[in-house]
């Protein structure tokens, strides 16, 4: 029950927070951001969040029946914007993998850049 107590508190924290700054991050990142540091700091005892984490998690199925169930009912909202979902889909995903295979390969290069540099400095 404390944990559960625990994860609902830094749930209602973060859509707190979220309403006075303007709902630019949604209540729940910032609710799991917030719990995380607390867990980090020690705040809150791993040992009291962890078994109310894991019923959640195992019952974490339940809590896309609503969304499901939203699919369904707009189906026909779907099915005639199909190709413009599925080319934003593709597209940005294409997008997102050019980036990051950019950002890992400048950030591996100066990895190795200042490997070498370091290398050279004790021969």
């Amino acid at each position: 029950m404390t944990g559960l107590f625990f994860i609902l508190l830094f749930w209602l924290a973060g859509n707190a927070l979220s309403a006075l700054t303007g709902g630019y991050v949604s209540g729940n990142i910032i609710g799991m951001v917030l719990l995380f540091a607390s867990l980090c700091l020690g705040w809150v005892r791993p040992e009291t969040v962890r078994p109310a984490a894991r019923f959640l998690l195992g019952a974490m199925a339940l809590f896309f029946v609503p969304y499901g169930v939203g699919l369904m009912d707009s189906y026909h909202v779907i099915a005639d914007n199909l190709w413009a979902i599925v080319v934003s889909g593709i597209l940005s995903t294409l997008v997102v993998l050019l980036i990051t295979g950019r950002t890992f390969q400048s950030l591996d290069r100066r990895s190795r850049f200042k490997r070498i540099q370091h290398l050279r400095r004790h021969d």
